[in-house]
């Protein structure tokens, strides 16, 4: 009859008013809702969705009294909310229409009538979609955040509200709280995905959703901000998908709270600074410099702070800009950087491949300061990576003034403070540094905060979100974080990067596994975004199920044990999914050294779909752990590389480039030779090429150049061709994004 109807009971009990909600989604045809309550519905044509709150009150009357018949026979579902004593005669229907009887206790079942001839089916199944991710979101009207700061601890002073629906937190909670027990700290990581993502932000929600709204626990999911790269590029956004979801997911998915528009401000006035200087350097004398950079003001010349801070870096122990000698005054103004060893780019928040190597400087008003550079993407900028690790804003000033950006003709580092721009830097991040506050779509709070990639940066959120969330969850509460792509990636440097900085210790590793990629590791052909997928992956195939188990998933658990952690292997289940091949999954995972393994089905049911999952969790996560670093920080530069490389990739050996070997040396000379590793590599294997599936081995990894980060405080080796810069493919998901005008809501995100 034309009919796609979507019933879906979510349970809010969480919720301070506990009632049912019944949600419709219809995609052609009208839909009459009727009911002793609050409000009756009539909607005719395409509509997106309704959502029908059971209140305890009724409204006596019957529905012949409130709409003419004339309606009624329009509709092509006519949906009683309560039964009672309310019965529509089939000759009031038209021929094909559905009569569904919704009585007060939903979970009983639904009894849907199809009306010439009569069709009878009990129970209802309460799931059954056919609507996007999108879609949902807007199902479900959020929470008022000053409500939900409320239920989780937060005082009103303790929150900066930007709408409705989200807020900035302000790190003073961390200070009223010091005394309280952390929670239990859980990452979400995964094994080498396909390039469509397997369901790792999916997971921590649908598992927040569960240990909260059905295990009765405080928790709280840490996540990243999206980029727009991807958001507009290939894979989408990251709010999670079906009913496992952050809401309202396009404020979440598009821009939030402008966090990374700061970023971006940030960081490329610091290019900024980098090229003016220079052309100032080139084009006047030392005293026309010191004029300028000390303007005499009502007669008087006055440092400023941060321009005292550059006389001690030269041990010059003066305060008065009168009594510098003119050696003194050359040592000040002179940052004399060396243009080919400028090491700062700029950094746009768009996939955008023809930005990798740009020319400056050739109008005629830069009088021939001509160089090369290039953009990177804006997640992959070092404030972002700063933003992520900091602990306090004092903190995040010190290392925004660390961070290097090239290097002077005579072989020293230039830093952001020499350039004299980093207490600006920081006013600009002053307001990113705090965790924005948001929901899932069962009221369960969010912190979304600090975005750096994987693959190209460390790929977790910020520590700060993830030590305000443990203080507010309590000593039996529960922080689930994730960390990007697979487990060699994001989890190693969870462990190796975030921990050193935070000091935190996970209790457990959640593993997500899905039985599409396990079968690309398997063997099977390649998976691609936007094209069909291969039979292969549609139809049941234990053997290749098999081989990528006993192959890329065995491989990821051994990394999770390098460090000491126990595992639980979270199966994504996809609706191509049998019951053979996820029965297998669990059992080798287990055989490889899970804790536990089991399948969710938090995308299609909510939290009540990863239920058993949080219990596994739970019991895991009671039981001791004994973590430990992969390498000690004192190690050479190369010797940690190469340990991470044999490690975790299974590579031989590495081998670097003539130009990465000079910097390890320089880096070393300099003092940096203690600081962590974070590998720029493809996410999509295990070693340096992206088709190599499974557990390659037998490789050499290529290292072809090393940077420095030294506010964030990593040193940065770039692995074979990889790019800070990704490009847009041939069909990107803008094709797909439009407005509304009229209602001004956006559709085609996901």
């Amino acid at each position: 009859m034309g009919l796609n109807l979507m019933l879906g009971l979510c349970d809010v009990s969480c919720w301070p008013h506990g009632d049912s909600i019944l949600i419709l989604q219809h995609l052609t045809g009208a839909v009459l809702l009727m009911g002793r309550c609050s409000k009756t519905f009539f909607c005719r044509g395409s509509f997106r969705s309704l959502i029908f709150h059971y209140f305890n009150y009724y409204f006596n009357f019957f529905f012949f009294n409130i709409f003419p018949f004339s309606q009624v026979m329009q509709a092509d579902a006519v949906v009683l909310l309560d039964v009672g004593n309310m019965y529509v005669p089939p000759t009031w229907i038209r021929p094909g229409a559905a009569i569904i009887y919704s009585k007060p206790a939903l979970e009983k079942g639904i009894a849907l009538y199809i009306v010439f001839p009569i069709n009878f089916h009990y129970p209802y199944s309460l799931y059954v979609f056919s609507v996007s991710d999108l879609e949902i979101s807007r199902a479900q009207i959020p929470k008022p955040v000053d409500q939900l700061a409320e239920e989780i601890g937060l005082l009103p002073e303790e929150l900066e509200a930007y709408g409705r629906s989200k807020a900035k937190v302000r790190l003073s909670v961390l200070e009223r709280l010091q005394s309280q027990p952390n929670g239990k700290y859980i990452l979400v990581a995964g094994i080498t995905p396909t390039p469509l993502g397997e369901g790792k932000s999916t997971v921590t929600v649908g598992l927040v959703q569960a240990l909260s709204a059905h295990l009765k626990l405080n928790s709280f999911a840490c996540l990243r901000q999206p980029s727009q790269g991807p958001t507009f590029g290939v894979k989408g956004g990251a709010a999670g998908g079906g009913y496992a979801q952050v809401i309202p997911m396009e404020e979440f998915n598009l821009h939030l709270t402008g966090d990374i528009h700061a970023i971006t401000a940030a960081n490329n006035l610091v290019a900024a600074a980098i090229d003016a200087r220079m052309l100032h350097e080139a084009t006047q004398s030392d005293k026309a410099l010191f004029n300028r950079l000390v303007p005499s003001v009502n007669g008087v010349r006055k440092f400023s702070p941060i321009q005292i801070s550059r006389l001690q870096r030269l041990g010059i122990r003066k305060t008065d800009p009168a009594s510098l000698t003119p050696e003194e005054i050359n040592a000040f103004v002179r940052l004399d950087l060396d243009p080919s060893k400028i090491t700062w780019q700029r950094v746009v928040d768009t996939n955008d491949r023809f930005l990798r190597k740009i020319t400056v400087g050739q109008a005629s008003s830069e009088k021939g300061q001509i160089r090369e550079t290039g953009f990177d993407i804006a997640v992959a900028s070092e404030i972002m990576a700063i933003l992520a690790l900091a602990d306090s804003l004092e903190d995040m000033k010190n290392r925004l003034a660390r961070m290097v950006v090239g290097t002077s003709c005579s072989g020293q580092p230039i830093t952001a403070e020499d350039l004299g721009v980093s207490g600006a830097l920081a006013v600009l991040m002053k307001d990113a540094i705090k965790p924005t506050l948001m929901q899932t779509l069962e009221g369960t709070p969010v912190f979304v905060h600090a975005g750096p990639f994987a693959n190209i940066a460390h790929g977790n959120s910020s520590v700060l979100a993830d030590k305000l969330a443990l203080k507010l969850v309590g000593q039996d509460g529960f922080v689930v974080t994730e960390a990007g792509f697979g487990a060699d990636i994001g989890m190693e440097k969870f462990f190796n990067i975030k921990c050193r900085a935070s000091g935190l210790r996970p209790s457990v590793v959640v593993l997500v596994a899905t039985v599409r990629a396990l079968k690309m590791h398997g063997g099977g052909p390649n998976v691609s975004a936007g094209a069909p997928l291969p039979r292969e992956y549609t139809d049941e195939n234990l053997s290749l199920v098999a081989g990528g188990c006993c192959s890329n998933l065995k491989k990821q658990i051994q990394i999770a044990h390098l460090f000491g952690v126990p595992v639980v292997v979270a199966v994504n289940v996809f609706k191509t999914d049998t019951q053979a091949e996820i029965d297998l999954v669990c059992q080798i995972a287990k055989d490889c050294g899970a804790s536990d393994a089991l399948p969710c089905n938090h995308w299609a049911q909510g939290g009540r779909g990863s239920s058993e999952l949080a219990q596994a969790v739970k019991e895991a996560a009671s039981k001791p752990s004994d973590f430990q670093f992969l390498y000690n920080t004192e190690m050479p530069i190369v010797e940690k590389i190469r340990t991470i490389a044999q490690r975790v990739y299974g590579a031989d050996d590495i081998e670097l480039s003539p130009e990465a070997k000079s910097k390890t040396d320089y880096y070393h000379q300099q003092g940096y030779g203690s600081l962590p590793i974070c590998m720029a590599k493809t996410h999509l294997s295990l070693s340096h090429m992206p088709d190599k599936k499974g557990a390659p081995t037998g490789f050499v990894l290529p290292i072809r150049d090393v940077r420095a980060s030294i506010g964030a405080g990593f040193i940065y080796p770039l692995v074979g061709t990889m790019s800070t810069m990704p490009g847009l493919p041939t069909r990107p998901c803008f094709y797909d994004i439009d407005l509304d005008p009229v209602t001004e809501e956006i559709t085609g995100l996901f």
